[in-house]
């Protein structure tokens, strides 16, 4: 029976596009004034930009990837490079927390005198770029975790600038200048918070754990009731891609069967569980499936 492999892929090329050059541009701008007023915390916050411009690189090589057909060796192209852009996403952001948290560390022993009106335009331009190119990310993110990291890096970055925002703004008025990194921390906290699930989830698609919004009980339970399954054995299910899950199973089916049987449950798996390839093999009795491995 063939399967139906065509599917619908968001296109974020635009959004990737705009993104990495908004980005890029306030980088050069956050560097710039870092050095013109010695500041440390807009030098940080451009090396975290930085990194996260490279994130979304890899991110939309990957999708641009994972879009292309099948070719020679590669039986089911090269979607799995979705997966492991994810997680290096994922470790992107664990390094850009670092070199925050470096900086403050820094910025407590050694408190620098910065001009809060600079530091706040400045800020306040990259919240707008950062929020902006979060928001073209947020409703894939729900959908691929390749998206989700890029949403995640920029909503990263949003929350950093507003952490810089506010301690310019209350450097500016008290000179309590301990407030930009005790803000630091708290930010790199939020982050960390979120890119540990992202980095959890890349790693479990990565060695071809069920993907975390399948239920693997809830399908076994299907196909166990599917009219004339009387077993189900070696059943798998993984992901192809940070979108697209596989599926293969053995199906007892005394009474036989015929094509409409196999395409109502393909077609049930797609629809339900989001399962877009799956293999089902059919037989007779599990004695011959078992008798056929011993064989081979």
């Amino acid at each position: 029976m063939p399967h139906d492999h065509a599917h619908h892929v968001h296109n974020y090329g635009k959004a990737f596009a705009i993104g990495i050059a908004l980005n890029t541009l306030y980088v050069g701008l956050e560097a710039f004034y870092g050095f013109a007023i010695n500041s440390s915390a807009l030098l940080a916050d451009a090396g975290h930009n930085a990194m996260d411009v490279l994130s979304l690189i890899l991110a939309w090589a990957a999708t641009w990837v994972a879009q292309k057909r099948p070719t020679g060796k590669y039986t089911y192209g090269l979607r799995k490079t979705t997966i492991m852009a994810s997680m290096t996403n994922g470790l992107l952001i664990f390094g850009a927390s670092g070199f925050i948290l470096y900086d403050a560390i820094q910025k407590i022993q050694s408190p620098v005198a910065i001009p809060g009106d600079t530091l706040m335009i400045v800020a306040g331009i990259g919240v707008i770029v950062n929020t902006g190119t979060a928001l073209l990310f947020m409703k894939g993110q729900k959908e691929d975790l390749n998206i989700k990291g890029a949403f995640l890096h920029m909503a990263a970055d949003a929350a950093v600038t507003v952490g810089v925002l506010i301690g310019g703004l209350i450097m500016k008025k008290t000179g309590a200048y301990w407030v930009d990194p005790v803000l630091s921390f708290i930010i790199v906290a939020v982050i960390l918070y979120g890119a540990w699930g992202l980095l959890v989830d890349s790693a479990n698609l990565a060695i071809d754990g069920v993907p975390k919004n399948i239920d693997l009980e809830k399908v076994k339970n299907y196909l166990e009731k599917c009219k004339g399954v009387e077993e189900i054995h070696d059943l798998h299910v993984w992901a192809l891609s940070t979108t697209e899950t596989a599926l293969t199973a053995h199906l007892v089916v005394p009474g036989g069967h015929d094509d409409q049987f196999i395409f109502d449950i393909q077609h049930c798996l797609q629809e339900e569980f989001n399962i877009h390839h799956s293999t089902l093999q059919i037989e007779s009795t599990f004695e011959d499936d078992v008798y056929r491995h011993h064989k081979v």
